[in-house]
């Protein structure tokens, strides 16, 4: 059994549910102080549980994207002979935790006024609090085709950003 590779494994599993976890926690927060203060889970609002289903679902699949980024950085860490130190890596997660954070706002931002657009004289967030399903259920499609297309960009852009060994050309 390789150690170092198990070792390995167990550390991108617990930063990747750690991280998982953290911002969906932190989105849900925001969420829900932003636009729907007095909406609750609890209050058998499906739309409202369909939408914050439709947003937590975005930022898993642009998460899925980012995590393999970070798990690069220490898997790099471990295969070179210069070490990067923590604080290093820390710092490269953060800022791609960061990028990723903001390319979901911006995401969700889109699907918003894409929705906005194509159906002027309806207020989304108003039509969402008073359990307009079909609503939900829109800004939520049109939001997950967003993410699903632009997810493989966000992991191309945050894959440029890994601090890969310089190598030398020979020929």
């Amino acid at each position: 059994m390789n150690t170092k590779l198990l070792t390995l494994a167990i550390i991108e599993v617990l930063i990747s549910i750690g991280v998982t976890v953290a911002i969906v926690f932190i989105s849900f927060k925001i969420l829900k102080l932003l636009f729907f203060k007095t909406t609750e889970l609890s209050k058998n609002n499906m739309a409202f549980t369909i939408f914050t289903s439709g947003i937590v679902l975005s930022i898993g699949l642009i998460l899925s994207e980012i995590l393999p980024s970070i798990t690069n950085v220490i898997r790099l860490n471990t295969t070179q002979t210069e070490v990067i130190e923590t604080s290093t890596i820390i710092s490269y997660s953060g800022l791609y935790l960061a990028i990723g954070f903001i390319l979901a706002v911006i995401i969700n931002a889109s699907a918003f006024l894409l929705f906005s657009i194509l159906t002027t004289g309806i207020n989304e967030f108003k039509e969402i609090q008073q359990n307009n399903v079909s609503v939900s259920i829109l800004v939520v499609s049109i939001l997950l085709s967003i993410t699903l297309i632009v997810k493989e960009s966000i992991a191309l852009l945050i894959s440029a950003l890994i601090p890969y060994p310089e190598l030398t050309n020979y020929l």
